[in-house]
Parts: C-alpha cells; structure tokens; sequence
C-alpha cells in the first residue's frame, strides 16, 4: 500500500478527480471510520478517481458500488487489492477467481456456514460467549477489544476449522499484514508466511482427516471425482483463516462501543430478548468495514457518468452502500424499525460473503448474552478509539465499564 501518486490517465475527466487515500480516507481521525465515508459519500460524484495507491476509481455512491459487486461480466474479481500491484499477489481462491469458475470452491466452504450449519453450532457458540463473559462480568470493567472481540469469534472459528485456538495470534497477525499498511512484513512476505504453515496443516489432514471445515473439504468431490490440488487446498485455506480472523472482531468493537453510548439502543435490545434478527441486520448496515476493489473486464462508456478502461481498478468500500442518504435515510442513525436496510457489508453477487450467517449469529449471541449480564456500561478511560488504517476498519481498543 503506497501513497505515492500515479499520472492521471485522459480518460479522467478533472471533475472527479479526488486526494482520497482509501485506507487513511479524509475525515478518519477526526470524525471516525463510518462518518469520514458517510461524508465522502455525500459530497462527491458517484465514482471519482484518485491518484492514491498507484491511481485507481472508488465507486462513492451506493447503487455504483452494487453495480460494480454485482456484476461480474464487467468487473473481474481477479484483483481485489490495491494498489494493483500488490493485488496481483493475492491469487487466493475463490475470492480472486470469476464465476462460473469460481463455483465448485464456493460450495466448499457454503456447505459448513450455510444457515443450517449455523443453527446446529448455536449452543457451543453460546457456551463459549457465555463462557467469556462469565470471566470479568463480576471484575466491573474489561478491554472488550482484548478479552472478547478477539477471543470470542476467533474461538469459535478455530473450532470450527481445527485449530488449536493458541495459534490464533499469530494467523491474526500475518492477516493483518496483508490487509493494513505499516506491518512488519509486506503482502507477499505474509502470504509466503501463511503458505509455510498451511502446508504440513494441509498435508497432514489429507492422510489423516479429522471432524472439521479444513478436513472436510480436502476430501470433498469437485465434480467427477476431482479433489482440490495440494496447491488449490494451499491457497483457499489461507483465505479462509484470513476471513474468518478478523472482520468478525471489528464489528463487535464497533457495535460496543456505540452500545456504551446509547441508553436507549440497550433498552430496546434488552426489551426485545432473543429476537434480535432485525436489529442485527441494521447494526451490520450501520457499521460495514471492508475496503476491496475490482478490475474492469473492458470499456464501459458511461458507468455512473464516467468512462472507464479496461484494467483501470475501482474501489469498493462497502460500508459506503449502506451508509449512502440515498439509500437509507439518516444513515448513520440506528433505526431498528427500519424496513429491510439496504447495504453490502457482506457484498452481494457471486462473492457474497460465506461465512455472513455464522457473523450474524455470532454478533446477536453476544448482545442476548452481554446485555443479560451486563444490562449498562459505558465506555472506560483507557480506551483508545483512534481508528486503524487498513483494509478492514477498526478501534484500537474499547475499554468498558458498569456498576457491579
């Protein structure tokens, strides 16, 4: 990730052309991640053109961003990068491969976090929330950021894949070095890092196959007997551990810490018991974190006003859908009466996110079991709420605090 700046290619026209860092977007540190993109959002074009990041679009408008995820036959998902140059390193699978391609692995992975398999984890989901929060509800105060948004989804994801959950740590951080600048190793050193330690994991599940997601699809059938490479089994493990290490935590800090702050959302949560499905669903709209992008397949003539080339890179915040006015009014209140909120914090189309039910259910386990423990807290004094430059956004650490 560089931010040194790119020529501007003719076929931008000056009125779009914008100083936008999409990882240090304007407005970060002074307004916070949802604000500063809201913002953005709403004082520029559709799709505009920055020279960050080796040049590249950003679609700012929300029906611009679900044109471009929706649409595969124009906007290649075989870089999902930037800057580009970076990207070309990615090449995990399926997220980097096109349908119809990309298909037989998608169903891998849809059938451990379809709704079914979900709702057969529910209790062990629950027993390890419960477990958590069990262990400091008494103490008064705890680093939510340490002690449950990176314990809770994380345990429940190395269970769900095998893994000894010590391990996590560190596959947290080699993700995060591929996903926010400044880490100490670059993109490609992390993922050579990532491959080295896949490696024997994935051999040794192919001899001997336990009871769990990595096992299972090594030895699923792709289709007239095919199984995945050891070279396939490489690359779509380490997109799974990726996905599943770090977005979930995230939003859990975000979602606390505006809880720490809104009486009246706990009220409603807490008045509402178990039935959460609807609040979850906007507490996802309002607070979306991931930054991707796409490649353009060939020449669009007017796409949102613009014309872009083949190979020109566009930006896809998501968070931008569902924080557009022009797509949910006041959209950066959380209306748990709003009539199906309208976002792409889990993408839509064929890349739509596989593991979105196991993040739904993890988010409304935690708000029925924390608020029947802990009904009020507020935010603690050793927060530090700086936002984190990245791909995925991020607090560093929410502290909190109640009445014991």
């Amino acid at each position: 990730m560089t931010q040194a700046p790119a020529l501007i290619p003719s076929h931008v026209p000056a009125d779009r052309i914008v100083d936008i860092d999409i990882y240090v977007p304007p407005g970060l540190e002074a307004h916070g991640f949802h604000k500063a993109w809201s913002d953005l959002s709403a004082q520029h074009p559709a799709v505009v053109w920055t020279p960050r990041n080796e040049g590249h679009w950003i679609a700012l408008g929300g029906p611009a961003l679900f044109d471009v995820q929706s649409d595969p036959e124009r906007f290649s998902s075989r870089i999902i990068v930037l800057p580009k140059s970076v990207g070309e390193m990615h090449g995990l699978i399926p997220t980097t491969i096109d349908p119809p391609e990309h298909r037989p692995y998608r169903q891998l992975l849809n059938a451990h976090l379809n709704p079914g398999a979900i709702r057969g984890a529910a209790e062990s989901i629950r027993a390890t929330a419960v477990e958590l929060i069990e262990g400091f509800a008494a103490r008064g105060h705890c680093d939510f950021t340490a002690e449950y948004a990176q314990q809770f989804p994380i345990r429940v994801f190395m269970a769900l894949v095998g893994i000894d959950a010590s391990e996590a740590p560190k596959i947290r951080h080699w993700a995060e070095c591929m996903t926010r600048p400044g880490m100490d190793m670059t993109f490609d050193e992390a993922k050579a890092v990532f491959f080295d330690y896949v490696g024997p994991l994935v051999d040794e599940r192919l001899h001997t196959p336990g009871d769990d997601m990595i096992s299972a699809m090594l030895h699923a059938d792709l289709g007239e007997g095919r199984r995945l490479t050891r070279d396939e089994a490489l690359s779509i493990v380490t997109q799974v551990l990726i996905a599943g290490l770090d977005t979930v935590v995230n939003v859990l800090g975000f979602i606390m810490h505006e809880l720490a702050q809104n009486p009246a959302l706990r009220a409603d949560l807490q008045q509402r018991g178990a039935d959460l499905t609807p609040v979850v669903h906007e507490l996802f709209r309002r607070f979306g974190l991931v930054t991707i992008a796409r490649e353009v397949r060939h020449e669009i003539a007017d796409f949102h006003g613009v014309t872009l080339k083949a190979g020109d890179m566009i930006a896809i915040p998501t968070q931008v859908h569902g924080l557009d006015p022009r797509v949910n009014a006041d959209p950066l209140v959380i209306d748990t009466t709003r009539n199906r909120p309208r976002h792409s914090t889990f993408g839509s189309g064929p890349h739509m996110c596989p593991g979105q039910e196991l993040a739904r259910k993890e988010v409304a386990i935690t708000l029925e079991e924390w608020l029947r423990r802990i009904p009020d807290f507020t935010i603690g004094p050793d927060s530090d709420l700086s936002p984190v430059p990245g791909i995925v956004g991020a607090l560093r650490r929410v502290e909190l605090v109640w009445p014991t």
